[in-house]
């Protein structure tokens, strides 16, 4: 009997000493993706990511993306270890498959999203939108900000003509009039509002969260999970630094974008940064969305939302 529990103790050490060195693990490299305007852009332009890595022989490469969609295709074929996106991108990654996993979240910020209108539009509130023609990103966060108000407003999405265009593509059908109101977010939004003399009909305030979701591989996020919380902790760190020198962080990202400083300091006055671990709350209210535009037909299957959560948050 004491042999046999010897040899378990020793056994179990052995899985102890193991899991000690898997966990100890790093990565040689680190594949981060990221927007121009997003806090990725921020974090690589900073430099101190880069340089805390650089000091446990970690390189960090980083790879630009168009869009979050984009972005996530590259996750799931492991072009990329991280990413950053808004709250749609996640979950249509889900219904292609991807293995993916939330790490964290921003803070709501559902100032940074609007529906805007030409200054001079006979349109005044979302029930007027009934039978025009709305520029939006297929399937981006301010798909689900439309739904959703439409609803509200007694509509639905098939009393619209959705026109889908990428920002650039929007921007110029926006400004010669070729569609009868734009749903879009900041900067792009601030942008409008300061050139183009846009104004504001609705925006997600009361209607939808709008996060920004920190994301991993989940090969990556088990296999390397004090690496991945290292990059939530500089994700921290830089969000109280930029909420809090919201000058400095708009010139990196006016040098990031092209977009003069003075946009992206109006941009940022309703953008708070911030990283915080995934809660029930926000994973039920992330599930909402899918099930949204399942509901609606841009999605093709019904998501599971927490079917990506990391395994350190489940219990």
């Amino acid at each position: 009997m004491k042999k046999v529990l010897l040899s378990a103790l020793i056994v179990a050490a052995q899985a102890g000493m193991i899991f000690t060195t898997q966990a100890e693990q790093s990565p040689q490299t680190v594949n981060i993706g990221f927007q121009k305007a997003n806090i990725f852009a921020l974090l690589k332009y900073r430099g101190t990511l880069d340089e805390t890595f650089r000091k446990q022989g970690i390189a960090v490469h980083w790879v630009e993306f168009p869009a979050g969609p984009q972005m996530l295709e590259g996750l799931n074929v492991g072009s990329i270890d991280l990413a950053a996106t808004g709250d749609a991108p996640p979950t249509f990654a889900q219904a292609a498959n991807a293995d993916l996993v939330y790490l964290a979240h921003s803070p709501a910020n559902p100032q940074t999203e609007a529906i805007v209108v030409p200054a001079n539009s006979p349109i005044k509130n979302v029930a007027d939108l009934k039978g025009k023609r709305v520029a939006l990103n297929k399937g981006s966060d301010v798909n689900y900000l439309l739904v959703t108000a439409l609803e509200q407003a007694g509509l639905n999405y098939k009393d619209i003509t959705p026109v889908y265009l990428p920002p650039a593509d929007a921007r110029a059908a926006f400004q010669r009039g070729a569609v009868d109101a734009w749903v879009i977010w900041d900067p792009y939004y601030a942008e409008v509002e300061t050139n183009a003399n846009a104004r504001l009909i609705k925006n997600a305030e009361g209607l939808v969260p709008h996060y920004t979701f920190y994301l991993a591989s989940r090969k990556f996020a088990e296999s390397y999970p004090q690496t991945a919380l290292q990059v939530i902790d500089q994700l921290g760190t830089l969000s109280s630094w930029a909420n809090q020198h919201p000058q400095e962080a708009a010139k990196i990202m006016s040098s990031s974008t092209g977009l003069p400083q003075p946009i992206w300091q109006r941009a940022l006055a309703r953008m708070p940064y911030g990283a915080q671990r995934m809660t029930p709350e926000v994973f039920t209210q992330q599930q909402a969305l899918a099930d949204k535009f399942t509901g609606i037909g841009l999605l093709p299957v019904k998501v599971d939302v927490r079917s990506a959560t990391w395994s350190l948050d489940k219990k």
